[in-house]
């Protein structure tokens, strides 16, 4: 995992840059929300997301600039989700990839709005001509992205798990494969087919990589229940143990957690043969489907 361990770290400083870039602080009354929209963007995590984004443009010669600008977008939602995520309202979380959340190092208020922001960037940032100097692509980007990431994608799964907890008794298996598909897997797929939208791919290598992304968003969500049941706090850098605590069923809770990660291993395995067609081409993203499963944070 060497060489994916350093895709990982490049890709994450390389869209680090970008956020810093295209997130600056202005200098009027508002630069308390541009602060902290930085500080929900800039401060770590794994950057998959990105990472997928990247790699999948380089299957079909995309630049690096324009990956990277669709790369930061997207990053840009997943940080607004969790800014979100976090609040009183929702999960009341105090930590976030091992530092106070948002709500807790400015306001509730500002988070809100620090929420608001990244989210509306995000499609500003696709709408640009430094995204793609064609037009239709752009729209393609903005529309497959607001599909993901809205009422039938991220923010419908997020209703779904607000609710889990107060019906339990109809959380199956199938239930809970529907709600990651739209809370996290919906997200995956935009990630993996960005490229493929970047470069005019053909259908074929689409739902290819759709099927590769359908398959490492369950495998990622199990890992996640398995990391939330037996990880460490201070390992994983947020609070653990919450579903547990609220009552909901997860993967780990219905399956057990060998029974789990036993089909998460099977997902990742799935995922990787999903991208046979790319051949040589698409190893880095064969050895993500492992690293997902195989994490500690």
């Amino acid at each position: 995992m060497g060489e994916l361990a350093a895709a990982l770290a490049a890709t994450a400083e390389a869209v680090t840059s970008e956020l810093d870039r295209l997130l600056p602080v202005g200098d009027g009354l508002e630069s308390r929300l541009h602060q902290a929209m930085r500080y929900a963007s800039l401060n770590g995590g794994k950057r998959l997301r990105p990472f997928l984004v990247v790699n999948s443009a380089r299957l079909f010669n995309v630049s690096e600039s324009a990956a990277l600008h669709v790369a930061a977008a997207l990053e840009m939602i997943h940080c607004y989700s969790l800014v979100h995520d976090d609040l009183p309202a929702m999960d009341d979380d105090d930590v976030r990839r091992g530092q106070a959340t948002c709500h807790r190092q400015f306001d509730e208020a500002t988070a809100i709005l620090a929420g608001d922001a990244l989210l509306t960037r995000a499609f500003e940032v696709l709408a640009s001509p430094r995204t793609h100097s064609d037009p239709a692509v752009r729209c393609e980007l903005v529309r497959e992205l607001a599909a993901a990431a809205g009422g039938y994608g991220m923010v419908g799964g997020q209703m779904v798990d607000l609710l889990a907890a107060e019906n339990a008794h109809l959380m199956d298996v199938a239930a809970i494969t529907r709600l990651q598909q739209l809370k996290t897997g919906k997200l995956f797929g935009f990630a993996c087919e960005a490229g493929a939208i970047l470069g005019k791919a053909s259908n074929r290598l689409r739902l290819a990589l759709r099927a590769y992304a359908h398959d490492l968003g369950l495998a990622f969500q199990i890992a996640d229940d398995l990391l939330d049941a037996e990880g460490r706090d201070e390992e994983v850098g947020k609070r653990l143990r919450k579903d547990d605590d609220a009552g909901k069923a997860t993967f780990v809770s219905l399956l057990g957690p060998e029974r789990a990660r036993s089909q998460a291993r099977m997902l990742a395995e799935q995922a990787a043969a999903h991208l046979d067609a790319f051949q040589e081409k698409a190893d880095l993203l064969r050895q993500a489907a492992w690293f997902v499963v195989e994490r500690r944070t």
